[in-house]
């Protein structure tokens, strides 16, 4: 064996790692998708792009993938933390706040425009069985090209942002029953239509409840136990180990791999270690979804495009109509205005990525004929890539509707659970806990953050607002909208961990008021410089009790000794507010 031979995937894996540090800066820069990004670096880089070139010009090879088997392994990683991420966000509280949105409109698009699809598909030859997959897979839109333009555009908490993540929701939720139809009309031959379809039903629940079974009984009591070691290293290996874990599971039971990532998220979504997962995996989601897009974008072959100049462009204005009109009146009966229900629509008319995912498994299960999937996924793919441009579209031609026939009163869902004038707590002991008590009192909402994993499962099953997590990381901070919070109060004991926090609050919000607790004047001075608001010692309060009681010892009337410590507390106060 050659000592310098090269390992596999070597070669792909650092090219691809130096187009994601290029990249994904200059894409955040100019503001661009960067699924999108991903979509058409793949086109070029890929066997249809300069990849095909590297016959005659060698010096391709080191810049180019020249086969797209060659980053499948990765995307297919890149597909399950994206179902895993999606898991996470179907927590059932959350899924009941919104269930008329998610059930009722989300299941009329998804119903209505797979039953459409679906019919044009049997009417163009293809069998029962592939009209249902084409026609159910090809009406759900993409949750990640959707969701970073309604970040982009800090539309996620208006009307028109809460009723197309419900839509996006239910189109996540319809994947599980999804993908075991592919595999059951895949593997039964004999039987009614119906009759596969009961079975699959039935073969879904069965494999939900194993893996809530097996995830209330093992999971979760390890993360619990790692957790309470405190070692970020063995946190990160449980929530890989879980994501991919619970996948091979699923897997060997005769279902998909994405199928399990989903559950597995669901089964940590509920827990108090949902925020601090969600954190810990998302590096790993977004490179390696980086990876799934690119692989989808080399599969995106620009000479068939142009062998078909007229039925492929036709193909794609047609999903984009079908499903834009159907959205349109959903949304209007919904109590979207025509302005926004329009643009909804246009934003919603896509194909999505589980397109790749769902009509990827048909083909190699035999579901979908080689010719029909090539084609659909060329459609799904360019739509994506026109999803930008028409969502501009859209918003200048919503504006317009409105400003014409006015906007009439939007019907808002209750209890959207949208944290907003709340306080952060970090650090949920005997301090914390008083403080949330009188917020309580008070009617001020407030959430807390806390390290302690024993303490958070003792408090959690008390009915009080705390996950865990590390009060420090940013990412973790913005998943409790600390850019909405009015205040946060750190009384963490450790005098690094508070420090720490203090930074990395102000570093996300640079003008919130932190409100901080020191153990005594030298780590204030630190909790100042780092940039707390008010620092409290506690050696302050409990040197002023003390002093209190000597005075009423010795007879100094009440009002003269209140007066004299709130003198002192202010006095030693000012000296911890940063100048």
């Amino acid at each position: 064996m050659d000592a310098h031979a090269t390992p596999a995937f070597l070669h792909e894996v650092i090219l691809f790692l130096i187009l994601a540090g290029v990249l994904i800066p200059l894409l955040q820069r100019r503001r661009i998708n960067p699924v999108l990004g991903f979509l058409a670096v793949g086109m070029i880089v890929g066997p249809f792009g300069l990849g095909q070139y590297t016959d005659s010009s060698d010096w391709l090879r080191y810049l180019t993938f020249s086969r797209t088997e060659d980053v499948e392994v990765f995307a297919e990683f890149g597909v399950i933390f994206l179902m895993f991420m999606i898991g996470l966000e179907m927590s059932v509280d959350r899924l009941w706040a919104m269930r008329r949105l998610v059930f009722g409109l989300g299941s009329l698009q998804v119903g209505i425009s797979g039953l459409l699809i679906g019919g044009i598909a049997h009417a163009f030859g293809n069998s029962i069985e592939s009209s249902v997959v084409l026609g159910l897979v090809l009406s759900f839109s993409s949750t990640a090209v959707v969701m970073q333009l309604l970040t982009q555009r800090r539309e996620l908490g208006t009307p028109l942002g809460q009723s197309i993540f419900s839509v996006l929701l239910f189109q996540d939720l319809a994947v599980v029953p999804l993908l075991v139809l592919v595999t059951v009309l895949s593997q039964e031959t004999g039987g009614s239509f119906a009759g596969l379809i009961g079975m699959a039903a039935l073969k879904g629940v069965v494999t939900v409840a194993l893996i809530y079974f097996i995830g209330r009984r093992v999971v979760r009591p390890l993360f619990h136990q790692i957790a309470a070691n405190r070692q970020a290293e063995s946190f990160m290996a449980l929530t890989l180990l879980t994501t991919l874990g619970v996948a091979v599971l699923t897997r060997e039971a005769g279902l998909s791999m994405e199928l399990g990532a989903l559950l597995a998220g669901l089964l940590i979504a509920e827990t108090e270690f949902r925020h601090e997962v969600e954190v810990t995996i998302e590096p790993f989601k977004g490179l390696l979804m980086g990876v799934f897009f690119m692989s989808v974008g080399m599969g995106i072959d620009i000479s068939a495009i142009l062998a078909q100049p007229l039925l492929l462009p036709l193909s794609v204005i047609g999903v984009l109509t079908i499903k834009g009109l159907v959205l349109l009146v959903l949304f209007r009966s919904f109590g979207l205005s025509w302005g926004r229900a329009t643009e909804g629509g246009i934003m919603l008319g896509q194909g999505g990525e589980f397109a790749f995912i769902v009509i990827g498994m048909a083909l190699g299960l035999g579901l979908i004929a080689p010719a029909v999937g090539q084609f659909m996924l060329l459609t799904v793919g360019l739509s994506m890539l026109l999803t930008p441009p028409l969502t501009l579209l859209g918003r200048k031609l919503g504006d317009a509707i409105d400003a014409r026939l006015g906007t009439p009163p939007v019907i808002e869902e209750p209890g959207l659970q949208q944290l907003s004038g709340h306080v952060i707590i970090a650090g949920y002991g005997r301090v914390g806990q008083l403080i949330g008590e009188l917020l309580n009192e008070q009617g001020i909402p407030h959430i807390a953050i806390e390290s302690d994993a024993k303490l958070v499962a003792r408090l959690r099953a008390d009915g009080a607002p705390v996950y865990f997590g590390d009060a420090s990381r940013p990412e973790l901070l913005r998943k409790f909208h600390l850019e909405r919070a009015v205040a946060v109060v750190l009384t963490m004991d450790h005098t690094a961990a508070a420090v720490h926090a203090v930074k990395g609050v102000r570093a996300t919000s640079p003008n919130i008021r932190i409100a901080a607790r020191a153990r005594d004047e030298a780590h204030a001075g630190a909790l100042r410089d780092a940039g707390a608001s008010v620092v409290i010692p506690e050696t302050l309060e409990s040197g002023l009790q003390l002093a209190g009681s000597v005075f009423e010892t010795l007879g100094v009337p009440g009002d003269v000794a209140t007066r004299l410590l709130e003198q002192e507390r202010a006095r030693r106060i000012s000296v911890f507010r940063p100048g």
